[in-house]
């Protein structure tokens, strides 16, 4: 007969008093799973962290909720699937987003109140917001016990769709919706966020795109000056502006490459040799690779090309990738390395999805980037919630306050 009363988590005390979970009725919550993502956050400091970055004028003689308390409370609502601001005026009262908070259920004071998120969404400047999201890089940075050798980092856009007149919303014709494109930066190796930025609804230049990058990579230097940073993204984000700065400033980079009379050209006779074969075998499918050296009008020099040619029954389909790498066979760059990049829409669609990242529904886009971080910091709390494998890890530090 097993014993079901046992308990298999350990949860820190607060004010002195121990916190037990039980089943024997009285106030109850469904979302207990909030003390997880408590002891994630005690962990990681996030709302300790960003609440640092922004001013907080107000009268320290009557401040109710601290500005971490606010933070912490509005990032633990979106991770248990409140997305809403509204949410805040029922959960305030919730026992165990109280005790999340370190307030005890009945006694302690309740949370914050949806006016007071909404406010503090809308207050941070835009030099507030780039702190903010520096933050998040070294939280990213800080991941890492020691220097990574090499990096890759996928970048990519998604689509916002806003539902009313949002400043930065632009009609898109592609997707046919007024909407934000934001740029979502991750490492998809560890799945872990590195910079998610809010930006109009169009296709972002190449001017664009480069100073996104060089804000990142300076900051990311800071912690790691010797690892060798590797961008990947599909066909519009290797633009000429981006490529040349890669090549000055020692970054590698993969990127989609649109094809073109002049690149078929390059690798006819491989293709006509892999179609040849096929129709021979009476394959289904015959996959090969060829690389070639191609430089558009645009770009400053000569680059590395990289093709995947596959025939089947219905015809030739040829995909081109451009690559500041020497190294590696044209199958490894194509396959390994640039396919790879799939991973970072599977984490966007998390990010998306599973924690309503696209609740930007505030009239102004710095409150709307706001939201992004907080959303971006519920990411990182539901990372570092540990496996059942890592429950260990859960049990609370020695207190350095005696017991009551």
């Amino acid at each position: 007969m097993t014993n079901d009363n046992l308990l298999p988590f350990s949860f820190s005390a607060v004010e002195h008093k121990k916190i037990t979970a039980a089943f024997d009725g009285g106030r109850i919550t469904s979302d207990g799973g909030v003390m997880l993502l408590a002891q994630a956050d005690r962990r990681l400091g996030i709302a300790d962290r960003l609440a640092r970055e922004i001013p907080d004028k107000r009268d320290a003689d009557r401040v109710v909720h601290l500005l971490p308390d606010i933070l912490r409370a509005r990032i633990f609502a979106i991770a248990c699937g409140y997305e809403d601001g509204d949410d805040r005026d029922q959960l305030r009262t919730d026992p165990a987003l109280k005790l999340a908070c370190g307030r005890l259920a009945d006694t302690g004071r309740d949370l914050c109140s949806q006016p007071t998120v909404s406010r503090w969404e809308n207050a941070p400047s835009l030099h507030d917001l780039i702190r903010l999201m520096g933050v998040m890089i070294d939280l990213y940075c800080a991941s890492y016990t020691v220097p990574p050798a090499a990096v890759t980092f996928d970048i990519d856009d998604t689509v916002d769709v806003a539902h009313g007149h949002q400043q930065l919303s632009l009609l898109n014709a592609h997707y046919d919706e007024r909407c934000f494109l934001p740029i979502h930066v991750y490492d998809t190796a560890t799945s872990q966020p590195v910079a998610v930025l809010l930006r109009p609804g169009k296709t972002a230049s190449g001017i664009e795109v480069r100073s996104h990058l060089r804000r990142l990579v300076r900051r990311i230097r800071r912690h790691w000056p010797q690892t060798q940073i590797t961008i990947r993204g599909d066909g519009h984000y290797g633009r000429p502006e981006v490529m040349e700065w890669c090549d000055v400033n020692g970054v590698d980079f993969v990127f989609g490459l649109p094809g073109n009379a002049v690149l078929d050209r390059a690798v006819d006779e491989i293709a006509d040799n892999i179609r040849t074969h096929r129709a021979l075998d009476k394959m289904p499918c015959l996959r090969g690779f060829a690389e070639t050296t191609y430089r558009a009008k645009t770009w400053n020099t000569a680059r590395r090309a990289v093709a995947r040619i596959e025939a089947t029954t219905k015809g030739l389909d040829t995909r081109f990738v451009v690559t500041s790498i020497e190294t590696g066979s044209a199958e490894h760059i194509y396959e390994t390395l640039y396919c790879a990049r799939g991973q970072a829409e599977n984490l966007i669609k998390l990010h998306k999805a599973q924690l309503a990242s696209d609740r930007t529904s505030c009239r102004s886009p710095l409150a709307n980037q706001m939201r992004l971080i907080l959303h971006t910091a519920a990411y990182w709390l539901m990372l570092t919630v540990p496996t059942p494998s890592q429950r260990h890890m859960l049990s609370p530090r020695p207190s350095s306050t005696p017991s009551a």
